[in-house]
């Protein structure tokens, strides 16, 4: 089973888990998350990433989750990367990790691809109904 690791700004990534678990109804195994404070030095919370990472991996590798691409957690992020070991995909949303979960003994690629796709998909414009509409007015 492939591991998770959300690193994220502040109370992000704890909010994400416990949204994650409350959709799929249980705590998912071999998942994990760091929070990145406005008042931590990134590089100070590389031997705890690492060591999460170490955790997390039973032998299929860690899949990391960053909030905003180029900000801090994924500089951290990229300083974890293994490739085919330990992989990072930046945006995480819950849709991408509700979708990730349902496919992480896929393989990472595929874990990784339904991930992003999850996320891409997550994304929508609301349109009116026109029958809810027309009950408003």
């Amino acid at each position: 089973m492939i591991g998770v690791l959300i690193i994220a700004h502040d109370t992000f990534a704890g909010s994400l888990a416990r949204a994650v678990t409350h959709v799929l109804g249980t705590r998912q195994p071999q998942f994990e998350t760091l929070s990145v404070k406005g008042t931590d030095d990134p590089l100070d919370l590389v031997p705890a990433a690492r060591a999460l990472v170490d955790r997390l991996d039973t032998g299929d590798g860690v899949l990391v989750f960053t909030d905003i691409y180029g900000a801090s957690p994924s500089n951290l992020a990229r300083k974890l990367l293994s490739p085919g070991r330990v992989e990072a995909v930046a945006g995480v949303s819950l849709p991408m990790l509700v979708r990730a979960f349902t496919y992480r003994d896929r393989g990472m690629e595929t874990m990784i691809r339904k991930a992003v796709s999850g996320g891409r998909d997550g994304v929508q414009r609301f349109t009116a109904d026109p029958v809810y509409a027309a009950t408003r007015n």
